[in-house]
């Protein structure tokens, strides 16, 4: 149990989750001494090595101590493949195992989720005082906030010129900010850390909180079910150290589980599609078709090249150059490990419908293969000089779901999230190889390129990449929409995330995201989290109950 100053199991808000939205809200929420906040969450501590040190994702993508290491259904568009799912099971959430990188999304992403109150204009002040950018704050970007931004120049590895150059020659062109005014061009990848060190939602927000007296963080705490008397939620059960416990709301019980445990616990409590639970031998107290609904992902793909010249391989294999880049970073916080594996991208238009680039780009300068589940570390390098270079479309139109397995709160529920179901995120697909094959074919990478490894043989037709597509594809971690917020009487919470035909109870995390956004969900999460806390705290000054 962390922070508990506050005495008795009776709150005035109680969250459910201290990820990424979670740990904002929960920061803001007691930031006036008001009100107290419980936040339960079912993971662990952070305070670890390898979640601080931000190249240590790799080593706890398959860590069940941290992890929840969910498998989806097998996938018909990936050829009948489950897809490898991992998330956040610790303060912090998936901010604390994620590979850091920052992106707010584009305007329009924004404008077009059709929701009051949630268009760029709206939630662009929200990102500004969210964020401290190292590069300065203006108009568009924030200095000062919680959440540290850097900048990379001149740290990474000096490969990545040569991709930028590449992507240059091929027509791509640089961005100068991607978060800035504009987003299109090739980038080096601002990511979340500070002093060297993961700058995830725990360690900007929470933990800087949790010396108040008003809130109070409970690790270890599952949480099984929420409590509902006459049609409001009035609280939550949660299993903890052998115990079942229930903790009380006075005003409001707020989950911030993510896409895949929100949806998860409206269905285990009764709230979700009244089938389902049915099935389930859960009693339904109130038919919501829509909870689980909605689910998107971004889904990547990389091409993996054996390289000329030495690449970060080189350096993270051996044991001498692991003691290398260890000492330097235990001594200097610097060098490779305090630095993302996805040192560059950018983002691309292949389609101009005005709404924003329509592809993501990724530069890593290793290479590594990809292991089945559990078997060893994500980021293990190969034994050779070599690289990736992979991309995802920005605005897939797939739609898949999630819905509980068992009424059983422990089991993992089931996750379809219908890959490639659409014909627009085949062409997608396609395209996104085509333009992967351009930037690889440019002198500035052509030169240092000896041979392609993935993929393999002779793969130019549509028909040959989108087979190579289907057997290689990979969640890029960003399923979102689970718990759509809009304006229509069928989505799962209004615009002031408040849950349709339940009192008391609301969502506040990437389960609303009526469409995915444009680039990495967790910027945008945060935002969710820090924006909900204007929406509560503006109800609360005024009496109005959820």
């Amino acid at each position: 149990m962390i922070g508990a100053n506050a005495v008795g199991e009776e709150y005035d808000f109680v969250i459910v989750g201290a990820g990424s939205a979670g740990s904002a809200l929960a920061a803001r929420l007691s930031e006036d001494g008001r009100h107290t906040v419980l936040v339960l969450e079912a993971g662990v501590d952070d305070r670890r090595f390898l979640i601080q040190m931000p190249v240590g994702y790799g080593k706890v993508y398959y860590d069940a101590c941290v992890n929840w290491k969910y498998e989806t259904a097998p996938v018909p568009g990936l050829n009948g493949a489950r897809s490898y799912w991992p998330r956040g099971k610790v303060l912090g959430g998936s901010s604390s195992i994620n590979a850091m990188v920052y992106v707010r999304g584009h305007p329009r992403d924004f404008d077009n989720w059709g929701v009051p109150g949630w268009d760029w204009g709206s939630v662009a002040p929200v990102f500004r005082r969210m964020e401290d950018w190292q590069g300065g704050g203006d108009q568009v970007r924030g200095i000062g906030g919680p959440l540290h931004v850097t900048d990379t120049t001149g740290h990474v590895h000096p490969l990545c010129d040569a991709y930028l150059d590449a992507a240059e020659q091929a027509g791509v062109g640089r961005a100068a900010d991607y978060n800035g005014a504009e987003m299109e061009g090739a980038a080096l990848y601002q990511i979340t850390t500070k002093g060297g060190l993961r700058a995830s939602a725990a360690r900007s927000y929470l933990r800087p909180a949790m010396k108040r007296p008003t809130l109070r963080v409970v690790t270890g705490a599952h949480v099984e079910r929420i409590e509902l008397s006459q049609g409001r939620a009035t609280g939550v059960r949660y299993r903890r150290g052998g115990r079942t416990l229930t903790a009380t709301a006075r005003r409001e019980v707020i989950l911030c589980g993510g896409a895949v445990n929100s949806p998860q616990l409206l269905q285990l409590s009764g709230i979700g599609p009244g089938a389902v639970l049915a099935g389930q031998g859960i009693d339904v107290l109130h038919d919501a078709p829509q909870v689980g609904r909605n689910l998107a992902d971004h889904l990547g793909y990389d091409h993996l090249y054996r390289s000329r010249v030495p690449t970060l391989n080189q350096v993270l294999r051996p044991w001498h150059g692991k003691l290398r880049v260890g000492l330097d970073f235990l001594a200097r916080r610097r060098g490779p490990l305090t630095l993302s594996l996805n040192q560059a991208g950018g983002f691309v238009t292949l389609h101009d419908t005005g709404d924003g680039p329509d592809i993501q780009l990724y530069f890593s300068p290793l290479s590594y293969t990809r292991a089945p589940v559990g078997q060893r570390p994500l980021m293990s390098p190969d034994p050779f000089p070599g690289f990736l270079l992979g991309f995802n479309p920005c605005r897939p139109t797939s739609r898949g779901h999630i819905e509980i397995a068992s009424p059983d709160p422990f089991a993992p529920p089931d996750i379809h999230p219908n890959y490639l179901d659409t014909e627009y995120d085949r062409r997608m697909m396609i395209d996104g190889v085509r333009l992967m094959r351009r930037i690889a074919e440019m002198p500035a990478l052509a030169d240092v390129i000896e041979e392609r490894i993935v993929p393999q043989g002779v793969v130019e037709t549509d028909d040959e990449i989108l087979a190579a597509v289907r057997d290689a594809s990979w969640t890029v971690f960003h399923a979102c929409g689970t718990c759509r917020m809009g304006m229509d009487a069928e989505s799962v919470v209004d615009g002031r995330l408040r849950v349709r035909g339940v009192g008391g109870l609301r969502v506040v995390d990437a389960s609303i995201f009526p469409a995915i956004p444009t680039g990495n969900t967790n910027a945008p999460s945060i935002m969710v989290g820090e924006r909900a806390s204007d929406l509560i705290l503006e109800d609360a000054r005024e009496g109005v109950a959820a």
